[in-house]
């Protein structure tokens, strides 16, 4: 028996805070991210329901993951997201679960190098 929670559709306020679409001023959940990302990737197609409420089902929900991953984690453009997404059978296509699950994010990377650069300054100083 399956959850029913799991096959629902969610609201697009759902949506943002399932991808954690922060506001960097406000700090709370964003849809406008969504909306222009529906503008942009054909693959994006919420039900709209009571009065153009968008609602957005599971499969919605992980192409969002992807390209949310693909520009913010990646820094990949629009355009190399499509190509990607409207090419799924390409050879040369990335497995784009395995990559998001083995990569590290940009800023981890960053911090990563900034304590490895102070670890070798202090070493330099220590002689």
């Amino acid at each position: 028996m399956t959850d029913k929670t799991e096959n629902a559709y969610k609201t697009i306020g759902e949506v943002a805070e399932i991808l954690e679409l922060k506001s960097k001023k406000e700090g709370v959940f964003s849809t406008h991210t969504i909306r222009f990302w529906e503008t942009q990737f054909k693959q994006i197609k919420p039900k709209l329901l009571n009065s153009n409420r968008r609602y957005y089902d599971q499969k919605t929900i992980d192409i969002l993951k992807k390209i949310k991953f693909l520009l913010k984690d990646q820094g990949m453009t629009i355009n190399g997201v499509k190509k990607i997404l409207n090419n799924p059978n390409k050879n040369h296509t990335l497995n784009l679960d395995e990559i998001s699950n083995n990569s590290i994010k940009a800023q981890d990377f960053k911090n990563k190098v900034f304590k490895i650069s102070k670890i070798i300054k202090n070493l330099k100083n220590y002689k």
